[in-house]
């Protein structure tokens, strides 16, 4: 038999949209051993998703074990894992049984645009009846708006969980019953999977930590506590709720499986960790993931920052039981990666069929993977004169138009499947400009560089195309998974694993500094401003395609 050796490591569980990840780092963020899964989505009606809240944690506790063998196999006792965190898809709605420990339904997921008609409905509640201010007085129409987003940092959007958990309880029986006899439990995907990892039903904990919950509306972005106001506003009992916990503590133990006894340190909604993982952890400093959506982050320090100009006000994250936070200003893009997954999957079949010219019928090839559509891509210097608004589930900030609908235009007899898959790489581009055009008016700060993650940036000409559309640098660290990294640095940071210190960002040093790419505009300011000014009247014509009603 041969000897294990005993490092100090620390653990990431990285519950993604479509798959969750286990990643062992040292204390370089080099990655000693990881297992990555899938899990099925199911996608019942148009602008539904749903998951399975069992197969996630099903498909977690394999990452686990499987990460762990690797780990062995590579010469060390799975004993060297000293802490783990957890980095989760926000917003995604989970609804179980306190009494069972079981899922009353399906989740919904963070994409999924069916609560149109509820927030339709609260739109008007705050028109005509509004929400209670601190003395008990109700502000509505513009002021009651303005209030929600003081209280939150957010604006009413089907991208939110209370709206989720509000369609639940009005439309699924069993979840109505639980709600109405106090055995409902809600969380989002961190609070669910904490909960089966410590016990279930048994002897589980139900916590929350507080990017997540930012995300939510139901959360006082200045007091970090559930605010009894929206409760009353979304008609939701106090009881369902998980306790508030901090970005970075000792939640719990592992109940069960190859890691029991091992704590959980470290919470944080999958945005905030890539901010933490980025070390984006001054005012200033900011960094965009790429997956399926896209998600921009800038870190503002210890003060709130309102945007007037469709940014959402955010928690970064909170260092600590009772630490003063670090918020962010952010903006989200629903649909990234997954335009390219849909180039992929679906686009060769639907336009095969539907396109009228026999020429752009014949020229119109089969894209078989993504690494064919950075090719075709890099084939052609531009996209044609087409534009791609890739709205599948509305448009988010800052346009925030749940009725957008995709569009592709500017199509002609020149087409081809080089431009179409150019002008995917460039809705991403143009989407991010978006957002940082926003940033730089709220912050009073032109962004010189960008820090990116995620999958999307491992193609060079995707890159490339974001640093010429955004006329910015883009700069791409070597290890980019950087969302897992947060959470490992802020469970590591919660024991004083390596000295880690939130709080002394210096102590994160060493961690990640290999081999970064930077990516410079080679675009003509003249070029770069045409383009821009062409995609803004694709999106204007996108808006508004399905409108909410109220009913």
């Amino acid at each position: 038999m041969v000897d294990l050796k005993l490092g100090q490591f620390v653990g990431s569980l990285d519950c993604g949209t479509t798959s969750v990840r286990f990643i062992v780092f040292d204390q370089y963020a080099n990655i000693i051993a990881q297992k990555q899964l899938e899990f099925p989505q199911y996608y019942p009606a148009p602008g539904w998703h749903e998951q399975d809240a069992d197969e996630i944690q099903d498909v977690s506790n394999q990452c686990i074990a499987e990460a762990c063998r690797e780990l062995e196999r590579a010469g060390w006792s799975k004993e060297s894992i000293k802490v783990i965190g957890i980095t989760n898809q926000r917003e995604t709605t989970i609804a179980w049984s306190r009494s069972t420990g079981k899922p009353l339904c399906r989740a919904i997921v963070w994409t999924d645009s069916r609560t149109k008609n509820i927030v339709a409905h609260f739109e008007n509640q705050l028109r005509e009846t509004g929400i209670e201010d601190e003395i008990g007085r109700f502000k509505k129409g513009a002021d009651g708006v303005e209030m929600l987003k003081d209280l939150t940092g957010l604006k009413l959007s089907t991208y939110f969980s209370a709206v989720k958990l509000r369609w639940m309880i009005d439309n699924i029986a069993d979840v109505q019953e639980a709600h109405e006899t106090d055995d409902l439990l809600f969380g989002t995907v961190e609070s669910w999977v904490v909960y089966n990892l410590t016990g279930g039903a048994k002897s589980g904990i139900h916590v929350g930590e507080v990017t997540n919950a930012s995300r939510t509306l139901l959360m006082n972005l200045r007091t970090l506590k559930w605010d009894n106001r929206l409760l009353r506003f979304f008609g939701f009992r106090p009881s369902i709720l998980p306790k508030l916990v901090s970005s970075s503590e000792v939640y719990g133990e592992i109940a069960q499986g190859v890691l029991k006894g091992v704590p959980i340190g470290g919470l944080v909604g999958d945005q905030q960790g890539a901010l933490v993982g980025n070390k984006c952890l001054k005012k200033g400093e900011a960094k965009c993931t790429y997956g399926t959506g896209a998600f921009l982050l800038f870190c503002t320090g210890g003060t709130i920052v309102k945007s007037g100009h469709g940014l959402l006000s955010t928690i970064g994250y909170q260092p600590g039981p009772g630490a003063h936070p670090v918020y962010a200003l952010e903006g989200s893009i629903a649909v990234a990666g997954s335009a390219i997954k849909w180039c992929v999957c679906s686009m060769p079949n639907s336009w095969l069929s539907l396109l009228i010219s026999s020429r752009l019928r014949d020229s119109l090839g089969f894209i078989k993977s993504a690494k064919e559509i950075n090719t075709l891509a890099a084939s052609v210097k531009d996209a044609g004169g087409v534009y791609f608004v890739p709205a599948f589930s509305g448009l988010l900030a800052p346009f925030w138009d749940p009725g957008a609908a995709g569009l592709l235009i500017g199509l002609s007899a020149y087409t081809t499947p080089a431009h179409i898959a150019r002008a995917t790489m460039e809705a991403n581009a143009f989407q991010t400009r978006a957002i940082l055009e926003s940033m730089k008016l709220d912050s009073n700060t032109d962004l010189r560089h960008l820090k990116v993650d995620g999958g999307m940036t491992n193609g060079d000409v995707c890159m490339e195309v974001l640093a010429d559309v955004g006329g910015f640098e883009v700069i791409r660290p070597e290890m980019r998974e950087s969302t897992a990294l947060g959470s490992a640095l802020l469970a590591g940071a919660a024991i004083g694993l390596f000295g880690w210190s939130l709080s002394s960002p210096g102590t994160f040093a060493e961690v990640n500094t290999m081999g970064t790419k930077s990516f410079v505009p080679r675009m003509s300011e003249e070029e770069r401003e045409k383009g821009w000014l062409q995609w803004l009247r694709a999106a204007e014509r996108a808006k508004g395609w399905e409108e909410g009603a109220d009913k």
